[in-house]
């Protein structure tokens, strides 16, 4: 059996363990937002994905360093991967009504998106950014709603009603 190559661990055990539950934490939070609003991919699919992009980065940042030189190219092609991959867990919730004539799932699926680029800087030890990218997409999944809402009463009332009608 061929020996394994020696690893020089970027990180410690507690960074890791930071980077790795702050992840699955935001990822949780867009969850709960999304499992109030009655929507699939809720706490549990969110903070896995985040978790799951962040364990992701987090290894080839350790594996990485094997060599003299760090590899940032591998990283990149992770990067890429996962976020490729990730477009098609999230083309699951996309669904269309025929019915009603319109798409439903695409925040969803934008949330499930975002949680895993959450996971990613996580993984890469990007604390601000990934604090910001969390509070712009609590507001916007939050206040996003009530304003899309006002949008569309507001276009609802300037709409004519069709002809025949009372």
């Amino acid at each position: 059996m061929a020996d394994l190559p020696d690893v020089r661990h970027v990180l410690s055990w507690p960074e890791m363990t930071l980077r790795l539950g702050t992840a699955a934490v935001m990822g949780a939070l867009i969850g709960i937002n999304r499992g109030r609003s009655g929507k699939p991919a809720g706490l549990r699919t969110q903070a896995l994905v985040t978790l799951g992009s962040a364990t992701v980065t987090v290894a080839m940042f350790e594996l990485a360093t094997i060599g003299p030189t760090f590899d940032t190219s591998a990283l990149s092609r992770v990067i890429q991967g996962v976020l490729t991959g990730i477009g098609f867990l999230g083309g699951g919730v996309i669904l269309r009504d025929n019915t009603h004539h319109r798409i439903e799932g695409l925040t969803t699926a934008a949330s499930v998106w975002v949680s895993a680029a959450l996971g990613l800087a996580c993984g890469a030890g990007l604390w601000r950014l990934a604090l910001v990218a969390l509070v712009l997409s609590l507001i916007i999944l939050q206040l996003g709603l009530h304003l899309e809402n006002a949008v569309q009463r507001g276009h609802d009332t300037q709409t004519p009603p069709p002809p025949g009608s009372p």
